[in-house]
């Protein structure tokens, strides 16, 4: 599994004109699904991406995580992280899990970030979806669990 893992002030998902999901202050996560990971990959992912220490502290230094903060997570299905461009200019997305796989797992790392107390919003997998987001400092980073 493979996370892009964004700092926000708030940050949303639409589908055509509905609200998918929402957040405040949190985090955008953009999770791909390769074909080998497993619910124990999906509950690792969970538990690191909600214990990144990437908020400030009193201090300003990045020092305290979501759950620190009160913040949520707006979990966001995407399977282009697993596009493969090393040959021509079209990606390959051969790495990337199907939906009976991936469908699962996704569900899982939500639920494992649920059970940790963070309040989740969700967009809609394998829908057409418009993310809007205030990346704030901007903070970006990318977590694999392998």
């Amino acid at each position: 599994m493979r996370v892009v893992v964004q700092r926000v002030r708030r940050a949303r998902v639409t589908v055509g004109d509905e609200v998918a999901g929402e957040i405040g202050q949190g985090l955008l996560v953009l999770l791909g699904v390769t074909h080998d990971d497993t619910i124990d990959d999906a509950r690792w992912l969970a538990e690191k991406t909600v214990g990144l220490r990437i908020f400030a502290d009193d201090e300003g230094k990045m020092n305290r995580s979501v759950v620190d903060v009160r913040g949520g997570v707006l979990v966001v299905s995407q399977f282009t992280l697993y596009g493969d461009c090393s040959k021509g200019k079209r990606p390959s997305f051969l790495t990337a899990a199907p939906p009976e796989i991936a469908i699962p797992l996704y569900e899982g790392f939500v639920d494992a970030i649920r059970a940790l107390g963070v309040p989740v919003a969700t967009g809609r997998f394998g829908a057409m979806m418009d993310v809007e987001l205030i990346n704030a400092g901007p903070v970006t980073l990318i977590v694999e669990s392998k």
